[in-house]
């Protein structure tokens, strides 16, 4: 495979919101008097790329290539172009978005300001073999550039089109294109050429249908000024009423629209997670844009019939606001939802008698997927960013649920590119020099991935990748304790209920610091490093030692600031020993009942909590705090209408909210499979069955597709008896 280095471009000027600029075609044509005996194609084209071979697009995947921080790793694809070809001139077109290469609106992360941003560019390898040649054709000033219909285009933001600019004569191999502007040379991005080895994004098959078309308009918008108050962008959202498609879930992906409209005449497609109490189209909760870019698309008709979708955006939605239609217009197929999201198949299940967690157990899953695109996002509408804590957290239940250890694979390449000299790792990843120190919650992450996809799969292969850069991070955080040994960085419990934190960073940083070094050593002693493994160790034991003399009151067995939290946290991460775990137990319990039986934790105590309840034989307290249905609880958003997992706890209502659709709450997953249902595994261990007995569940089932084939446990209740089932492997026990 050539990964060629030779870069164009249409022309040095790139998109901002002040001035936009056209998404530019890259077409070349190559003769072929007989067809060749082979024909590969190798392309990196950036930010994002479409490929056509005489008017067809053939490209591989939605968003491609993948996305990363050119200064690292730069993307190639590598098609087989020999069954498109035909005998004579054949045209090959690239369209570029900007996609990661120029972000505008990565403006709160700082992209604005990469070192590599630049006008969209790409470059190409046609290596093909004739009468036993080989031959090779790379982009060059020899190929033509023409603006497309794209008139603007954001990852984040959404695109605006003009169907009577496009032409799709200008991709056919008979077209003249002799009169077209030749590119220009482009720098080569300085990161490493690399094949994608994730999961690529695609549609998942599922289309939705509106549930519900109503008149309607925009509430009011207002976006955060500190972050956009210098720009004034070149388009202005005013025609703010229209019809509300409401497609029934809150998921992630993209528009078809399907119109015959008269020529010029303009649509706006407004995109939002919630309708607030009068019936409007709230999408407040995604403020980080001017007003016009928030999720929204514009496309103007060409006056025939139109059927046309983003090529270089994703939203995160269950509503669409489409102005500028009449009410005949304003029809059933006007608009489908096309899902997206990285084509990770799933390898487990769960299913129960109560009807509440079969729907918190959807809701997790729709959060999941539409959160994983390419690698682990925190949210599919606002900020579409690998942020690591989120990774961190989800990491087991989504390794457990789906197939997903390739993707997986290939993110953490990217977060060992962006590792520091010092081993440090950002807290979002790509990035480029913004969010440095948030913490080891965060950054569990580069432990965390390859120890659950070892766990749950045994590919060995993720942990040697890995070790280099988990051995440097731990010796890096040891730099950073505290003069008591401690570790206290900058990011703690996040998104705790009511917005307020309890548990002290000191407690959660150490903590997390402590679990990292665990299975640090585990990962060490599994590949044979047994110095590497005796350093974890070390750390571990001293780390621990320091919390429990500093951050652990341990005459009253109460942990840090006697908080759910802390006290989930030290019993979880064994911060007590086994013999004293009962009497903080009795505390923790003392604590859930004096808060009359609400939780009280932000995302790293709820990853605690439950499992700590359910294996100290409080699996029905754990089930009462996730379905009981008033404020706080996972069962409240049912009744606040949810259909995904929201971003935090703390909206009573639906007057105020923020993000509706994050993955980083979803751990219920796991404590569904393996505590409800009992099933679990691991590669050292095999499979096991430890079902919890929960008093206002009757019967509950799961399955998972192991490394051994397929395990399936369940149970259920007949009378006075409780019936069990478990197969492994086809042999049923």
């Amino acid at each position: 495979m050539i990964f060629s280095e030779k870069f164009i471009c249409a022309g040095s000027g790139y998109s901002t919101f002040e001035k936009p600029v056209p998404a530019p075609y890259l077409i070349k044509h190559v003769r072929f008097d007989a067809l060749p005996d082979s024909c590969s194609f190798t392309v990196c084209g950036l930010g994002f790329y479409r490929l056509y071979i005489n008017g067809r697009d053939i490209t591989r995947c939605f968003l491609a290539p993948y996305i990363s921080n050119p200064d690292h790793i730069i993307y190639y694809d590598d098609y087989d172009l020999l069954p498109f070809l035909a005998p004579g001139v054949n045209s090959i077109a690239l369209l570029l978005g900007n996609g990661m290469l120029n972000a505008p609106g990565g403006t709160v992360w700082d992209f604005q300001k990469a070192s590599w941003r630049s006008a969209p560019k790409a470059a190409f390898a046609l290596c093909y073999t004739l009468d036993g040649q080989e031959r090779l054709i790379e982009a060059d000033e020899s190929v033509k550039t023409a603006p497309s219909a794209i008139l603007f285009d954001d990852l984040r933001c959404g695109e605006h089109y003009d169907a009577r600019l496009y032409d799709p004569s200008l991709l056919l191999p008979e077209t003249d294109i002799s009169g077209l502007k030749n590119a220009v040379p482009a720098e080569t991005p300085k990161g490493r050429p690399a094949v994608c080895g994730a999961d690529p994004v695609l549609p998942t098959g599922e289309e939705l249908t509106p549930v519900a078309i109503t008149p309607g308009e925009c509430a009011p918008y207002t976006n955060l000024h500190h972050l956009v108050r210098d720009i004034v962008p070149f388009y202005k959202y005013e025609n703010k009423s229209g019809y509300i498609y409401d497609f029934g879930v809150n998921k992630a992906g993209i528009p078809r629209l399907k119109i015959k409209g008269a020529p010029g005449q303009k649509i706006d497609i407004q995109f939002a997670e919630w309708i607030d109490r009068d019936g409007r189209l709230d999408y407040s909760n995604i403020n980080f844009y001017p007003d016009g870019f928030s999720q929204h698309d514009v496309f103007i008709c060409s006056g025939g019939e139109d059927v046309w979708e983003p090529k270089f955006s994703y939203y995160g939605f269950r509503y669409a606001l489409v102005s500028g239609i009449t009410p005949e217009q304003a029809s059933q197929d006007l608009l489908t939802y096309v899902v997206i999201n990285s084509a990770i198949r799933t390898r487990a299940g769960f299913e129960c008698s109560d009807e509440t967690l079969n729907k918190l157990f959807a809701m997790t899953r729709v959060s999941d997927l539409a959160n994983f695109v390419w690698f682990p996002t925190d949210c599919p509408h606002r900020e579409k960013n690998g942020w690591m804590g989120d990774a961190a957290l989800s990491a087991e239940h989504v390794i457990i649920q789906f197939d997903c250890g390739r993707s997986y694979r290939e993110w953490l390449a990217n977060i060992r590119a962006a590792q520091g000299e010092d081993g440090s790792v950002p807290c979002m990843v790509p990035t480029c020099t913004w969010g440095s120190h948030s913490g080891p919650s965060w950054d569990a992450a580069l432990t965390y991935l390859p120890y659950y996809t070892y766990i749950y799969t045994g590919d060995r292969l993720i942990l040697e990748e890995n070790a280099d850069a988990i051995f440097r991070y731990i010796n890096y955080m040891a730099t950073r304790r505290t003069p008591r040994g401690t570790v206290e960085e900058y990011l703690g419990d996040w998104c705790p209920v009511g917005n307020v934190r309890r548990a002290s960073v000191e407690f959660t940083d150490s903590v997390s610091f402590m679990s990292i070094c665990d299975k640090a050593a585990f990962i060490f002693r599994e590949l044979g490093q047994a110095d590497r493994e005796k350093r974890a160790r070390e750390l571990w034991l001293s780390v621990r030692d320091s919390v429990r003399k500093n951050l652990v009151n341990l005459n009253t067995y109460i942990a840090d600031n006697a908080c759910q939290t802390s006290q989930s946290m030290a019993i979880f991460y064994d911060v007590f020993n086994e013999d004293e775990k009962p009497a903080a137990f009795e505390k923790l319990l003392e604590m859930v009942h004096g808060n009359h039986d609400y939780l009280d934790v932000g995302i790293l105590g709820a990853r605690a909590l439950f499992h700590v309840l359910t294996d100290f034989g409080q699996a029905d307290l754990a089930f009462k705090l996730i379905t009981r249905r008033d404020w706080p609880s996972y069962g409240h958003f049912l009744e606040m209408g949810l259909t995904s997992l929201p971003e935090e706890f703390d909206r009573k209502d639906d007057t105020d909210h923020n993000s509706l659709n994050h993955h980083m709450f979803g751990d219920i997953a796991n404590w569904m499979i393996t505590r409800v249902a009992g099933l679990r595994y691991d590669v050292k261990n095999g499979a096991d069955f430890r079902p919890a007995d929960i008093k206002g569940i009757d019967w509950a089932k799961a399955y998972y597709d192991s490394p051994a084939g397929r395990i399936e446990a369940g149970w259920r209740r007949e009378g006075d008896k409780i019936v069990y089932n478990f197969t492994c492997g086809g042999e049923q026990f």
